[in-house]
């Protein structure tokens, strides 16, 4: 019943957002368009629930400037002003509001990430995709980005095991503090968070991927 009511309030949280943040969306989208023109909405395919892919939108933070052989310049080189100032207050993630709406994403969840990561996750790693990704979520309040990649899935699968609406409301809450503060929005040496790689002990073994595709 619990996860049934987290379904229905997803819904009608994103839905309430969405409509109250309209004015700040038009100039958002104004802002991008002017600084880098169009798309003015990034769209990238990543691991929803049980593994499945979905497209994640979310506002443009970066350039599509190439080095001299066609190969994307690194992210430090490629973030805008604008993204910056996006990225700091989270606000290119408003537009996942409507990822909330369509049922492929939670408003409190682990982060959703790339599809080619699914092959490295240890099994328990793995667990993160019991639930639907969100927009916030138990990692992003205690470090972010600034988290190692090991510590974010030990609080991602934390989150699985001991999740409730009370929890949720806490995250939530928490979230709007840190946004306002502008804290851990990338790890040290990294304009975002570097590459996950696998964890050493799933690098050192031959396991079975877990996740389950669509």
């Amino acid at each position: 019943m619990s996860r049934f009511v987290k379904k229905i309030l997803d819904f009608l949280m994103a839905t309430v957002f969405l409509l109250l943040l309209t004015p700040l969306l038009a100039c958002l989208t104004l802002a991008v368009w002017l600084s880098m023109g169009t798309p003015v909405v990034f769209r990238d395919v990543r691991s929803g629930y049980k593994g499945r892919p979905f497209t994640l939108v979310k506002f443009r933070t970066m350039n599509s400037l190439r080095d001299g052989h066609g190969q994307l310049l690194p992210d430090e080189q490629r973030l805008t002003n604008i993204g910056r100032l996006l990225r700091r207050f989270s606000l290119d993630e408003i537009p996942q509001l409507w990822n909330v709406c369509s049922g492929d994403m939670s408003l409190v969840g682990p982060r959703p990430l790339f599809v080619r990561y699914l092959e490295r996750y240890t099994p328990e790693q793995a667990r993160r995709f019991e639930v639907k990704p969100g927009i916030t979520g138990w990692a992003q309040v205690n470090g972010r980005n600034a988290l190692s990649w090991e510590d974010r899935f030990r609080m991602d699968v934390w989150y699985v095991d001991h999740w409730s609406l009370s929890l949720d409301a806490r995250i939530i809450f928490t979230t709007i503090l840190k946004v306002l503060r502008g804290e851990g929005i990338s790890q040290s040496g990294h304009a975002t968070m570097p590459e996950f790689l696998g964890s050493p002990q799933r690098n050192g073994q031959h396991e079975e991927n877990v996740c389950v595709r669509s």
